[in-house]
Order: C-alpha cells, then structure tokens, then sequence
C-alpha cells in the first residue's frame, strides 16, 4: 500500500500514511482492510471509505469461496506448498523495505528511537500488541504536554482517549461473555462474526484461537482439522486473513453461509474506521495529540519490524529461499519495480527449481 499509494499516485505522504497504519491499530478488527478503508476516505469521503473497503475485501472472499467449494465437493484444500515457500520470501523483503523507508522518514528524533526500540523489546516478550501502542502514544503524549509547561488545552488526546477506551471497553465485555453449545444457525453466525469482527485485536493467530476456542469447543460446528484448513485458505490466499471466515461460513451453510460470516466479521470495521477516521485531521493541529500518535506510529513500527523478523525465520531457510530474498531486495530498492511481479516470480522460482530436481523444499523433508 505505501508503494501503491504514497511512491506511485502521490495520494499520501510518508506521514499521512503512518498517522493511518498507527490508528488502526488502535482499533479492533482486520488492520490492512482498515489501512484500506482509511485511504479511500482520505480520497473520497464516507463514500471513497465503503468503495475501498469492499474493493479489498470482494476479490479475496470470491476466491476463498471457490476454493471452500472445491474442499466441500474434494474432500481437500488445494496445496500450494511450492509456490508459497517460493512468495514467503518476497513478503519479507517488501516488509523490510517499507519498514525501512517509514523508519526514515518518520523517526524524527532520538526519543522516539528509543521509544521504538522498547516497543519492540515488549513485543518479543509477547506484551500485548494494544498495550505496547496505546502506552507508546500515552508516554510521548503527556512527555510533550509536561515539555510544554501544561500550556495546551488536552481536549484532542481526550478525546481520542476516550473513544479508544470504548472500543477496548466493547471487545472486553463482548469478548468476556462465556457461551455454552449452540445449535448452528445462519443467524447464529452472522452474529459470532459478527462479535469476532468487534473484539478482535491482534494477528491472524489470535483469529485461530478464538476460533479453536468456540467454533471446535465451545460449539461443536468445527472439527480441528476443518478449522486449520480454513486458516490456512485465509492465510496464502491474497487481501485479508479474514476470509477465514467466508471460507467456515460456506463450510457450514453453502454460499448464503460465506456471505453472512464475511459480513458480520467485516461489518464491524467499517463503523469503527468511520469513528477514528473523524478524529484524525484535528490530532495534528494539537502538538500533543500529534505527539500521541507519534509514539503510536513508532510502535507501529516495531510490530512490523519485529513480523518481518518472524517471518524470515520461517520463510527463509536455505539457500535458494536466501537467494530469493536478497534478489526480491534489489529489485525493490534499486529497480522499483511492481512487488505483484516479483512475488509471482518467488514463487515460479521455487516450482521451477523443484521440478528440474535442483532444490528440495526445507519443510518436505
């Protein structure tokens, strides 16, 4: 998105990009799909917001429902094994890249440095991913209000405190409510992703649990095995893991089912986005309320910047995935060219390297 949309069309600077990126983690639900609907009301209004939204979301839902129905007519999910250990390192290098380029341009001074390397150190002792980007806002914020000898009103962080605090406040309550076996329902599950969509802070792995939690458990409507073939659909499938969620409604109620679970997980974010989105052209004209997300935008970055390090760990693990890496690298920095292509050439790389007996994929052995 920043290479779409701040380096190609110019629609955003670096800053208006991270003061989005830094918001929607504030806030519950799917955060690429939110970056997206936050652009689209950036350019166009509530209208340019609904458009993005269902833009990002529509192509990945049609191509998880095509593939629920071929696992419902085939007995198996489609592997695409090869071609993914081919992509995953292409993914990290166009992560590494952006973080980068962001850290750059928007790690304006030493304390916001530090600021973001304690992010991170509290990332990788698993310090909850709210926690580390609400207080990095809070300690940047009220350090420049006491900097400024309490001169300014507080009214603008107030605020943005205050509806924060309520959507923790719902996702608590909502997430805290115990909920015995349930008869399967189309109306049942549109409203249990419905709630997931308004509780969910985190990465798809939290989406697993939840999921594990009731839909195996609690509800019986899943069997394990069904529940990690859907995440992995959602996962190597292009746009938001989300989609885990059309493909479970199509797996218990056919097409009508895909449409409601999609809906009800992503219904959600478009009121929120709506929310955030009117608060955040007046932080910026408060210093204060500027410097909260500062802290936000730097922790931000240190979620991303601690992923990107996961996912090398799993995605480059021999020579030729280094190599792939390293080259994808290059061809981002120093040709600019489209990440689209190059991730399509990751992964014709590895099938071609697999089928001329050249290469052995790592996690077949």
């Amino acid at each position: 998105m920043r290479r779409e949309f701040v380096e190609q069309r110019g629609w955003l600077t670096d800053a208006e990009f991270l003061d989005l990126l830094g918001a929607v983690n504030l806030i519950p639900g799917p955060n690429s799909t939110q970056l997206a609907m936050q652009i689209g009301k950036v350019r166009a209004g509530t209208w340019g917001l609904i458009v993005a939204g269902f833009c990002f979301i529509l192509p990945a839902a049609l191509i998880v429902t095509g593939l629920a129905w071929a696992y419902v007519h085939y007995g198996t999910s489609p592997s695409v094994l090869v071609l993914m250990l081919g992509i995953k390192p292409v993914v990290v290098a166009v992560v590494v890249q952006a973080v980068w380029k962001l850290v750059r341009a928007n790690v304006k001074s030493a304390s916001l440095g530090t600021v973001g390397i304690a992010a991170a150190g509290l990332v990788v002792v698993h310090v909850a991913p709210l926690a580390i980007v609400f207080g990095s806002g809070l300690v940047t914020g009220l350090t420049r209000w006491v900097v400024s000898k309490r001169d300014e009103s507080l009214r603008p962080l107030t605020n943005l405190l205050a509806l924060v605090g309520a959507f923790v406040l719902v996702a608590v309550l909502l997430g805290s409510r115990e909920i015995g076996r349930v008869p399967f329902s189309h109306g049942a599950l549109f409203l249990y992703f419905g709630k997931i969509g308004a509780i969910l802070y985190g990465s798809g792995y939290v989406l697993l649990a939840y999921l594990n939690t009731d839909l195996v458990h609690r509800f019986g409507w899943l069997t394990r095995s069904q529940l990690l073939d859907a995440v992995a659909v959602g996962q190597f499938t292009p746009g938001p893991v989300f989609t885990t969620a059309t493909f479970i409604g199509y797996l218990l109620g056919g097409p009508a089912g895909a449409v409601l679970a999609t809906i009800g997980i992503f219904l959600p974010s478009f009121v929120f986005v709506t929310f955030i989105a009117r608060l955040l052209p007046g932080l910026r004209q408060s210093v204060t309320a500027g410097a909260f997300m500062d802290g936000v935008n730097v922790a931000s970055l240190a979620l991303m910047a601690v992923v990107a390090v996961a996912l090398g760990r799993d995605a480059i693990r021999d020579w030729l995935t280094v190599a792939i890496f390293a080259v994808s690298l290059i061809l981002l920095v120093r040709l600019r060219l489209n990440s689209a292509w190059i991730l399509a050439g990751g992964g014709l790389v590895t099938i071609a390297a697999k089928q001329l007996g050249i290469w052995y994929a790592v996690s077949q052995r």
